[in-house]
């Protein structure tokens, strides 16, 4: 099938004409003669059937259409020109490998580990963007991304071929100067360790994550506890808000242990009882459902090798 697509020429001059509002600059730009860079943009224009530019007393300035069309064009022109200059230095064996990542996951469990994949992988230059929704990889310059969510999410996920990482379980914690405000210092061992009774439980004030808002919710029911308002307390959009909320003393917190690590080390926060909550979400690596490249395959077993 014949792709609708213009020569590459005909959009490297009319990208330089719309920069410098001038055939003459343009052509000096490209090393073309004027001539040459005039008829790749007349036969663009009459390709896309729109009038790309209008003539000024000065030059020429771009039409709505033709705006619109370079916002468009210049970032793919530049993917493509890095895609080039990335091959011929990497001759395929390495290279920029970007990945779209969930934020708290990347700040709090990747960040810290990837020195080790960067000595493993020196050819390999990685780039992390943080993404919390599912993304078309054909309309996104990602090669794979680690996403949070449930085995029905990642079914319905088009094109794609993902790889279990880890199921997600969330831990109950609070700061110790929360309990202490509430309990007095009694009731913190000196190891850190404590287990809350259901009825001081149902006392805590809760901070909500707020891309979940039912999680009290489903907690409570799950161990049978009353709660006078499981919707009630601080909103945060990011487990990572809620690590920092909790560890100042705000409330008690439902949180991935994996994704705390550090606070439960320093006991800036610690598990207030041993009832967990194991949600339906997991950790899914994910990336176009087509052969594997090189990076993303290195990049798969190393984060497998930490599990």
């Amino acid at each position: 099938m014949k792709r609708s697509i213009p020569s590459l020429q005909s959009l490297l001059c009319f990208e330089a004409v719309a920069k410098h509002g001038s055939h003459t600059h343009a052509a000096q730009a490209l090393f073309m003669t004027q001539s040459a860079v005039s008829r790749q943009v007349k036969q663009l224009e009459e390709y896309l059937g729109v009038a790309l530019f209008a003539r000024t007393r000065h030059g020429v300035e771009l039409t709505t259409a033709g705006r619109m069309y370079l916002k468009s064009v210049t970032s793919h022109l530049l993917g493509l020109e890095r895609s080039t200059v990335d091959l011929m230095n990497h001759k395929g064996l390495g290279g920029v490998l970007k990945l779209g990542v969930v934020p708290t996951f990347a700040t709090r469990w990747l960040l810290p580990k990837l020195q080790d994949f960067n000595e493993r992988h020196p050819k390999i230059n990685l780039h992390l963007e943080t993404s919390t929704k599912p993304f078309l990889f054909s309309e996104n310059m990602f090669d794979a991304a680690i996403f949070a969510g449930t085995p029905q999410q990642i079914r319905q996920w088009p094109g794609v071929q993902s790889h279990h990482l880890m199921d997600e379980s969330l831990v109950l914690v609070a700061s110790p100067k929360l309990l202490i405000e509430h309990f007095g210092e009694s009731l913190v061992g000196v190891n850190g360790e404590c287990d809350l009774a259901d009825n001081e439980l149902s006392k805590m004030p809760l901070l909500q994550q707020t891309t979940r808002p039912t999680i009290w919710q489903e907690w409570f029911l799950a161990n049978h506890i009353d709660h006078y308002s499981p919707f009630s307390g601080q909103r945060y959009e990011l487990f990572s808000m809620l690590a920092v909320a909790a560890a100042q003393g705000m409330g008690m917190a439902l949180i991935p242990k994996m994704l705390i690590e550090q606070e439960l080390q320093s006991r800036q926060l610690i598990i207030i009882s041993d009832k967990t909550l194991d949600s339906h979400r997991a950790y899914y690596i994910v990336h176009a459902n087509q052969d594997i490249s090189p990076m993303v395959d290195s990049f798969v077993k190393w984060v497998k090798s930490y599990l």
